[in-house]
């Protein structure tokens, strides 16, 4: 147990289970309740209708909260990282910092607009969770790589990028099937002809979003290496 409560290890695995429960939990009360169908569901299907609505906008609302602080913390650690061995652009990680921020933006969105009331700004809401998401990712593993040994391990190095490339092939098809889709309607008809097109943009919904799930699993390990201090200064009168 005490291996949990090194530095900030904390963080990711709320963000993880959080996450995680937050998918799961609204997709189980909407089966119960005959809102979406059993088989693979738009992930933004479950949390369409009340009372799922309210329990998914505010669970997305908290993993997006934490996110922001996890991707902050790793921003941070990196940063630190860098200061001593000079292995990682500050400009890199930059760019993963503020592409990650996005993505949380995006989740807030998503959180906020359903897809039955404000069907655009949902949609706008789920590319920006979407798109600066993936390319997160891409820049966290290549930022493992470059600084591995004084960051993760090897190994830690190719999952990142094995989970980061599932994300970044599976985004795809969730985009493009999905303009194919032509009504949008939570109950499918398997007869219709867009049915194929519905059931491969929300499987590889999916898999992005348990991607962006493991790839934080990820994290766990190197959180236990440091901790953050909030320090307060006087101003001077």
């Amino acid at each position: 147990m005490s291996g949990f409560t090194q530095g900030l290890c904390l963080l990711p695995i709320f963000l993880v289970s959080w996450s995680s429960s937050t998918f799961i939990i609204s997709y189980i009360i909407a089966l119960f309740r005959r809102d979406v169908d059993v088989i693979f569901p738009y992930i933004s299907d479950t949390g369409a209708n009340p009372p799922e609505s309210c329990i998914f906008g505010l669970m997305a609302f908290i993993s997006a909260c934490a996110g922001i602080a996890t991707i902050y913390a790793r921003y941070k650690f990196v940063e630190r990282l860098s200061e001593e061995t000079r292995v990682v652009s500050p400009r890199l990680n930059k760019s993963a910092l503020v592409l990650g921020l996005l993505s949380c933006l995006g989740m807030c969105i998503v959180a906020t607009f359903q897809e039955t009331a404000v069907e655009v700004v949902h949609d706008i809401g789920a590319l920006l969770f979407f798109v600066p998401g993936v390319v997160y990712l891409i820049l966290q593993a290549a930022i493992s790589y470059h600084a591995h040994p004084y960051g993760s391990s090897m190994n830690m190095c190719r999952i990142r990028l094995s989970v980061a490339i599932v994300a970044l092939v599976a985004f795809f098809p969730t985009v493009i099937c999905a303009f194919f889709v032509k009504h949008l309607k939570l109950h499918r008809d398997p007869g219709d002809k867009d049915y194929p097109f519905h059931l491969a943009s929300a499987v590889c919904e999916w898999i992005v979003a348990f991607s962006f799930v493991c790839f934080f699993l990820t994290y766990i390990d190197d959180f236990k290496l440091f901790t953050l201090r909030v320090r307060t200064e006087y101003e001077d009168s």
